[in-house]
């Protein structure tokens, strides 16, 4: 334990710092950023010094504070970190620090916790800064109302929030929808507050998944980058804002936190509300530093999969609602024959289920369809050598169920009467003790009874006036539906430890660390199309590393978005992910399976590569053109995807670099063939390819990396993969 008293402390790790005063009642934050080195004492003392802001005319008569738990009391005019009220009063909080605990972690970084006392809102609180190995900052927040408080105190807000430098002049965050997730928008970082609110029940596919403020045009390898995730499946708040006077000695402020809705937290005496953990990251080498720090978090996890991938087969858009075994199990054959090592069985194998409108809830197998249970479909895909997997959508229920006609009490929806269903369905009450254990108890026997691998969890609606038909009157559920979920998937895991989990939400719709704390694998986007694909894919790996990330081939015309595309790019697009199938392979021609498998014989040698590697991307002027690279931590080998999606008036490329590359190297460059013939807008491939194509050739990394090299002008929606390796 330390005193609060006088105390800088500083956490360091991978080149990020985190210095924090602790003086007084106030604690600020000084720094967080790049790595100031060992602190003396005089250097602390100086850092403190300057940490004080000048006092303005027509403002407070004494210097303004932002600090760690920023309030109006410290003449904070901006969202506050905490807003609550006991019945309309008590609604102004004035934290006050009672202790701060310090550990330092042998491998760098470690933990700062502040505990405060407030005698205006009648509330403990505490804040824990954690700083990682990778130079992740995490922050978590929680407020309790003593057991021997004279009433429930209600939370409307516990939000974490950091300060910027005026630097940082510029925001990127996220929008999207159904098929289109992940969309990056950009904007000056101007005075007032940018809010992006997620109301849905989850992130949403319009998420803005990670806010970012730099350096005016940072781009993927440069500028000063600050970025703020919140780890959280539920509503959820980003802000960046901006006040004339500063925030303190800083300027600006990011921050995030859960959205919560009116009396959604009302906490008696007694109890605590521990805010979802927010991630901070910070790089002086734009987003891919970023991304490089959020990967290095995430592999380090105790539950990270460190087993190879295995190439997966999803039936959806092979048969839809159409299962039949005889047919299954011919696209099983002919998965077994192009390498695939799980088949997943999706939507429409249980009772009732012949299309969108009915089942879900119930969750046994239609006996219609299946007379003799799924065991045979299960015993002839381990007959060929793969894993099995199976969908559910576990927080849904369909109208028309035996559940819903049961229960129809389990429905979150208001007393005055349901609302109208989304993709015919309504939400399930998982937070009601019934339906969870009913929910558990058959998802368990079936993974018990079938000896599932893999469950594909999806969620394919938002959350509506979500509120429960309890005793107590309708109220507000979000929360509480969030914290069902993740006790749901953790006594699942618990309860078979070699299950593996994909987590889906009408695809991309909740991509969180949150979610991801508990499962094996996002699934992008519902959209196969390889051109949207390619671009939701980049923006997601700025989060996820790309061995959390599922992609699949689709068929020649998309289901989603009926844009034709070659095999060879959809098998590029597919090739630097978590790989799969989603396709009938029986209705390809022998051409085309010899291709396929060709690139799952590729992906199997690759695929210790893509999902260990450092992902790189190149600063491009042509917004049609991608290039993406893998490299290897030992930066022994690199792979690296040129891509066209679209025309542009450029004619040539000019010099590309391929970042990433030891610049004091060489390597020999080569294109792999196994894809298939690349279409080209050009006559001939400039001089240095034709070895390239032919076997390799030899480039100094001051050619590759530093002056570049110039690249053949592909035709829209064309890729060609390049392998580099480090001879010397």
């Amino acid at each position: 334990m330390v005193n609060g008293e006088g105390a800088v402390h500083t956490l360091r790790a991978a080149g990020a710092a985190l210095v924090v005063d602790v003086t007084g009642a106030q604690p600020r934050l000084l720094h967080w950023g790049a790595d100031l080195g060992d602190l003396g004492a005089a250097t602390a003392q100086a850092l403190r010094a300057t940490a004080v802001p000048a006092v303005l005319n027509n403002s407070p008569d004494v210097p303004r504070v932002f600090s760690v738990w920023p309030t109006e009391q410290d003449g904070w005019a901006g969202t506050p970190a905490q807003a609550g009220h006991r019945g309309g009063t008590a609604t102004t909080p004035r934290p006050r620090l009672l202790d701060a605990e310090v550990l330092h972690a042998e491998a760098g970084g470690g933990r700062i916790v502040l505990r405060f006392d407030d005698a205006v809102a009648g509330t403990r609180a505490r804040l824990e800064y954690g700083l990682d190995a990778a130079g992740v900052l995490s922050v978590d927040l929680s407020v309790e109302n003593p057991a021997e408080a004279a009433s429930p105190y209600l939370v409307d807000g516990l939000r974490a929030l950091v300060p910027l430098p005026d630097r940082a002049g510029e925001l990127l965050d996220f929008t999207g929808k159904w098929c289109r997730e992940r969309s990056p928008q950009r904007l000056p970082f101007s005075f007032g507050t940018h809010s992006r609110r997620a109301r849905r029940g989850k992130p949403g596919h319009d998420t803005p998944f990670l806010l970012v403020a730099g350096t005016p045009s940072f781009g993927f390898g440069h500028g000063e980058v600050w970025g703020v995730h919140l780890a959280w499946s539920g509503d959820g708040e980003y802000l960046a804002e901006r006040l004339p006077e500063g925030a303190g000695a800083l300027s600006r402020v990011i921050g995030a936190g859960e959205l919560l809705r009116s009396g959604e937290v009302v906490l008696q005496p007694g109890e605590r509300y521990d805010a979802p953990t927010v991630l901070f990251t910070w790089s002086d080498r734009g987003l891919d530093g970023l991304s490089a720090r959020f990967h290095r978090r995430l592999r380090a996890r105790r539950s990270h999969p460190t087993a190879p991938r295995p190439l997966v087969l999803n039936t959806w858009e092979a048969v839809y609602f159409d299962h039949d075994l005889e047919r299954l199990v011919q696209i099983a054959d002919s998965a077994a024959e192009v390498g695939v090592e799980r088949i997943v069985l999706d939507d429409g194998w249980f009772q009732g289920r012949r299309d969108a409108n009915a089942g879900l809830g119930d969750w046994l197998v239609d006996e219609q369809v299946w007379p003799d249970g799924l065991g045979p479909f299960v015993d002839a895909v381990r007959a060929r050598g793969m894993q099995f997997g199976l969908w559910f959508e576990p927080e849904m229920i369909s109208p028309d169920s035996d559940l819903a006609r049961a229960h129809p009490d389990w429905v979150l929806a208001p007393r005055e009467g349901v609302g109208p269903t989304a993709r015919s369905q309504h939400v399930l009450d998982i937070a009601n003790p019934e339906a969870y254990a009913l929910v558990l108890e058959r998802i368990s026997a079936l993974v018990a009874e079938y000896d599932i691998d893999y469950l594909k969890w999806d969620h394919n609606r938002d959350l509506v006036e979500p509120v429960a038909r309890r005793a107590e009157g309708d109220r507000p559920l979000v929360h509480e539906q969030t914290r069902a979920l993740y006790r749901l998937l953790d006594e699942l895991r618990a309860r078979h430890p070699r299950l593996e989990i994909e987590t889906c939400s009408g695809g991309g719709g909740r991509v969180d660390l949150g979610i991801l704390e508990r499962t094996d694998r996002v699934w992008a986007s519902d959209c196969n199309d390889p051109v949207e694909r390619a671009r939701i894919e980049r923006w997601t790996r700025l989060l996820v590393p790309p061995e959390l990330i599922g992609s699949h081939l689709g068929a020649h015309r998309s289901h989603t978005t009926s844009r034709e595309t070659d095999l060879s790019f959809r098998l590029a697009v597919a090739l630097t992910a978590h790989a799969g199938i989603e396709t009938d392979l029986t209705v390809a021609g022998p051409e085309d399976l010899r291709t396929v498998t060709a690139w799952a014989a590729l992906y199997r040698e690759l695929r210790d590569l893509i999902h260990t590697g450092r992902i790189v991307n190149a600063d491009l002027a042509d917004d049609a053109t991608m290039l993406t690279g893998i490299v290897a931590q030992d930066g022994g080998r690199a792979l690296f995807t040129w891509a066209r999606l679209a025309t542009s008036p450029d004619g040539q490329s000019g010099r590309v670099r391929f970042p990433g590359l030891d610049t004091a190297a060489r390597y020999r460059v080569r294109v792999r063939p196994e894809l298939g013939a690349t279409s080209r807008h050009e006559v001939a491939d400039p001089d240095w390819m034709r070895p390239a194509v032919n076997g390799g050739i030899e480039l100094p990394g001051a050619v590759v990396a530093v002056a570049g090299v110039p690249l053949p002008t592909l035709n829209p929606q064309q890729a060609l993969l390049f392998d580099v390796v480090k001879v010397a």
